[in-house]
């Protein structure tokens, strides 16, 4: 069984999704980023960069959220689109969303919801650049269900994770200049996998507060820590 070390964040929370999907079984393990688990020594011989996701599958283990489904779609054949020119647009918009748009949405959160000192400068670029992100991804939908066209498949689960946050990212309001993400995210929604994903709230409960302990876990790089 795969061992799924996660926590409701989007990339571990798009992994959740790639699992119900592929109807693979699998136990979560959460990692608390807010008591600082992921800097645990057990866990940090598993991922080296201290975050979630990670999965362990017999002697294999992969840590970040896009190589995860890389590897499941490869383990199990499934959501892979057929052909080489379509596989050319797959790995172009996994990675458009493995360096973009999770990103600079990750950077806009901070600026917008954490920063301490203002940061007036970066607020600004990260949400330019989150809300720009957005829009190419908005266009790219503009004729296709998905996008890669007809078929679903592990990029629309990639973007899925962060498309639940745009509300967060941006802004109440931010889906209606993004029509078309809001579309693939209903569909995406509508799905029983979707719906058992989003059903680990349950399972665990994870620390809720940013207080100064959990601002040292997440910010240690502003906060003083090595």
């Amino acid at each position: 069984m795969i061992r799924f070390f996660y926590n409701l964040s989007p990339n571990p929370m798009k992994v959740a999704l790639c699992l119900e999907e592929m109807g693979l079984p699998y136990e979560p393990v959460p990692v608390d980023p807010r008591k600082g688990e992921q800097f645990d020594p057990a866990y940090l011989a598993l991922n080296p960069n201290g975050k979630v996701p990670t999965i362990v599958d017999g002697d294999v283990t992969v840590f970040d959220s896009n190589a995860i489904l890389l590897y499941l779609a490869g383990k199990t054949g499934l959501f892979l689109p057929e052909g080489e020119p379509v596989r050319g647009e797959m790995l172009s918009w996994l990675m458009f969303v493995a360096t973009g748009i999770g990103p600079f949405s990750g950077q806009c959160v901070h600026f917008r919801h954490y920063a301490q000192d203002g940061g007036a400068y970066a607020t600004e670029r990260y949400i330019y650049e989150a809300r720009r992100h957005w829009g190419v991804l908005d266009q790219r939908l503009r004729d296709r269900p998905y996008i890669l066209g007809d078929t679903y498949t592990i990029v629309d689960m990639a973007a899925w994770g962060w498309a639940r946050m745009v509300p967060f990212v941006l802004g109440e309001g931010a889906f209606e200049d993004l029509p078309n993400v809001k579309r693939l995210l209903d569909a995406i929604n509508a799905r029983p996998a979707a719906q058992a994903a989003e059903a680990l709230k349950g399972r665990h409960t994870f620390k809720a507060e940013v207080d100064d302990e959990a601002r040292r876990f997440l910010f240690r790089a502003t906060q003083g820590a090595a």
